[in-house]
């Protein structure tokens, strides 16, 4: 990139040369504003993190005590002259997009972010900004989302026709975002929900900030057959494990935008696969880059060269940087451990 672009990428992050701070650096910084807290964007080793007050609960549960400061929504800062502000990205609880203008030109860097509104994350705004840097996690045609509550008619369907069976029904999303999207939506009038302890966890950190149903951590003291017929909410690390032992028979599923396709399911080897993501579809993306007026954009991790070979085509200056982000992956105990989680 250009010498005098208002963000960079360099071997660290997304850097803000006059502001001297990186934006989700995947390397130790001094200072880091961080869009919210998956493991590939909220990293531990920082000297001092910066973030919406909603995801500081978050940070702390997975980093320790690190030193955090919290800012609200729309709120403006300056950092060496530079005017920084965050607003919703709609990806998961506390997620953010970072608003960046200096000497008249406003860029935007959008983190991870889903423009369709979900009733859990704040819902997502439009920026207007000259240069967009935007994920592309499901950014080719294939990708296009049921509306939410048509898919959790099917998760509600699915786990009913499971207790009619006998059946423990085993459902698989990630530790934090996922998880509590499906526990926002799951009819409790069906039977009890389990959780697996990450899950659990991290659902306990997040209750002051929603409206959740009651769940019930699965431990070895739990009798089996108190699980049959009910639903357990575990991440995907869980598949194929020891610890899964405790449900048979059961039945499993994945919640995940890589369910659109028919090849995913069969590579994780459930038995049913629901099509929900936290990210935008190939349409979301689109609109979401129009709203913004950007006349540049940005391409990072996802479908890069062709989703930015496609913004050419209609007229944008588009181009693809490499980071340390990963989008929409199994966010396994291991990277947690990792990250201080």
């Amino acid at each position: 990139m250009l010498r005098n672009d208002l963000l960079i990428f360099d071997s660290k992050g997304i850097f803000c040369p006059p502001a001297q701070v990186y934006l989700d650096p995947w390397k130790p910084v001094k200072r880091a504003i961080i869009t919210h807290g998956h493991s590939d964007h909220a990293r531990f080793g920082h000297q001092y993190y910066l973030t919406h007050h909603s995801n500081i609960p978050i940070l702390r549960h997975r980093l320790g005590n690190i030193r955090v400061q919290g800012v609200d929504w729309g709120q403006t800062f300056l950092i060496n002259g530079v005017s920084f502000s965050l607003q919703p990205a709609g990806h998961i609880v506390g997620s953010s997009q970072v608003r960046v203008e200096y000497g008249g030109e406003v860029w935007v860097f959008t983190g991870d972010y889903k423009n369709e509104p979900d009733g859990v994350a704040e819902p997502y705004r439009p920026i207007k900004c000259d240069t967009m840097i935007t994920e592309c996690t499901f950014g080719i045609p294939a990708f296009k989302w049921k509306p939410q509550h048509q898919v959790f008619d099917e998760i509600n369907s699915w786990w009913q026709g499971n207790r009619e069976e006998g059946r423990t029904s085993v459902l698989f999303g990630y530790t934090l975002g996922k998880a509590q999207r499906i526990l926002k939506y799951l009819d409790p009038s069906i039977g009890t929900i389990y959780t697996h302890g990450a899950v659990e966890n991290m659902t306990e950190v997040l209750r002051p900030q929603l409206e959740l149903p009651t769940t019930v951590l699965v431990t070895k003291d739990i009798p089996k057959k108190e699980l049959a017929g009910n639903l357990v909410i575990a991440p995907p690390s869980a598949h194929g494990s020891s610890w899964m032992r405790k449900f048979v028979p059961y039945e499993t599923a994945t919640c995940s935008g890589w369910m659109a396709f028919r090849g995913a399911r069969a590579r994780r080897a459930t038995d049913r696969g629901f099509v929900l993501s936290d990210h935008c579809d190939w349409s979301g993306l689109l609109d979401s880059i129009r709203s913004s007026g950007a006349e540049r954009v940005i391409c990072t991790h996802g479908y890069t060269d062709i989703f930015s070979r496609y913004l050419r085509e209609i007229g944008y200056e588009a181009s693809v940087e490499n980071t340390g982000y990963e989008g929409e992956k199994d966010e396994s105990e291991s990277q947690l451990q990792t990250n201080g989680g």
